[in-house]
């Protein structure tokens, strides 16, 4: 991301910027979908926090970096606005896989 956000989460969460669905098929043509508003899966790792602490205090590495495409669980992440953009705040835990390209 190009821009520089004025924001870091702490400790294990992660702050990412959710894809846009296609709604072109691929030959071109325009789906209607009847999921309008429905919370994105997919999403590209923006920052991440300071990372995590097992039970004796050690760090927890995350398995992710920034500029991952990632695919999450629907209904875990926080939605936040930063300056008129929409990003979504999350734990790794709710991270389901990187997306390969």
């Amino acid at each position: 991301m190009a821009k520089s956000l004025k924001i870091k989460p702490i400790g294990a969460y992660i702050l990412v910027k959710p894809l846009k669905e296609e709604e072109k098929t691929a030959s071109g043509l325009i789906m209607q979908t009847s999921g309008k508003g429905e919370r994105p899966q997919k999403g590209e790792i923006v920052a991440l926090g300071t990372g995590g602490k097992d039970e004796n205090g050690k760090a927890i590495v995350f398995n992710v970096k920034i500029g991952d495409s990632v695919l999450f669980k629907k209904y875990s992440p926080e939605e936040i606005e930063l300056e008129g953009e929409d990003y979504l705040i999350m734990k790794e835990s709710d991270i389901l896989g990187v997306i390969q390209n």
